[in-house]
């Protein structure tokens, strides 16, 4: 006989099924299709249900999938720490060094971006990189440069400095919250007891921070893997990723099962590194304690 169930745990239990029948529909129930689509075959508009792993030796030995996966990794793991870099010193400062009571309106004006369709700030980045766009334009305008420059737009550097700028919020905003946790009174025991304010951050504030900097690296890192529009319409050849490349499988290509082998190893592969980042992470924090 199984326990039996006190009054609140009957009540907490009914109020979670709701979303959790929610989210096994919707979020698991397709994963799930995914994952037994992977594993069989297709010719033109004829589905061979037969499980066979024939799609993983392909998506694994062709080479043109291992490059554009290995690409795709790295140019999110590029865009990851572009992001960070750039968006800690703005946390810091927005955490440190402004007034408490304007920090809501710098986060206010952090969140600008979102104010925008993400489709929108593509395009935005596509007309101000493009070989008439707004710094072309600039330049030539300015004598700097004699012709358009043709490498700004459709590559690999067109979809990091993209992508940068749209994940920017994301990594902002869980450093500050990390930032904002750390007890200041152990900062000033540090200047007390002869450390240098660079010393100071190396040694108190960056391990103290480190959750939240964790935090953003995998905010940043796991969706850029998976996006397909931002390199479509500023990568050109150059800069496709792994994402466009299931998209085509799924539409003109029309090899869905092939599509759905790349997702699922495209989530491998990001679980791993994820996996791998936060263990790493906490080895580090361990040893600076």
């Amino acid at each position: 006989m199984g326990v039996p169930l006190d009054q609140d745990t009957k009540r907490g239990l009914t109020l979670i099924a709701p979303p959790l029948v929610y989210a096994l529909a919707l979020l698991a129930g397709p994963l799930l299709a995914v994952l037994v689509f992977s594993f069989w075959t297709q010719d033109y508009l004829t589905i061979d249900r037969t499980p066979t792993l024939a799609n993983y030796a392909e998506a694994l030995t062709d080479p043109i999938y291992r490059t554009i996966m290995g690409r795709s990794i790295a140019i999110s793991g590029v865009v990851t720490i572009v992001t960070v870099i750039l968006a800690f010193p703005v946390a810091y400062y927005v955490s440190f060094h402004v007034r408490p009571d304007r920090k809501s309106l710098w986060l206010f004006l952090i969140t600008i971006p979102f104010w925008t369709s993400y489709l929108l700030r593509i395009f935005l980045w596509k007309v101000m990189l493009g070989f008439n766009g707004v710094i072309n334009s600039a330049l030539t305008g300015l004598g700097l440069i004699d012709a358009p420059l043709t490498f700004l737009l459709y590559n690999a550097n067109a979809v990091v400095l993209t992508l940068s700028h749209a994940f920017a919020p994301f990594a902002i905003l869980p450093i500050f919250v990390a930032l904002e946790k750390i007890d200041r009174s152990l900062l000033e025991a540090a200047r007390d007891l002869g450390e240098t304010a660079v010393t100071t951050f190396l040694r108190v504030t960056l391990p103290l921070a480190m959750p939240g900097v964790i935090a953003a690296l995998l905010i940043v890192f796991i969706p850029t893997v998976g996006d397909y529009v931002t390199p479509a319409e500023v990568g050109g050849p150059g800069g496709l990723m792994i994402a466009n490349l299931i998209q085509a499988h799924f539409g003109g290509l029309n090899n869905a099962p092939m599509g759905a082998t790349l997702a699922i190893l495209a989530m491998g592969i990001v679980t791993i590194i994820a996996l791998a980042t936060v263990l790493i992470a906490r080895k580090l924090s361990g040893g600076a304690r």
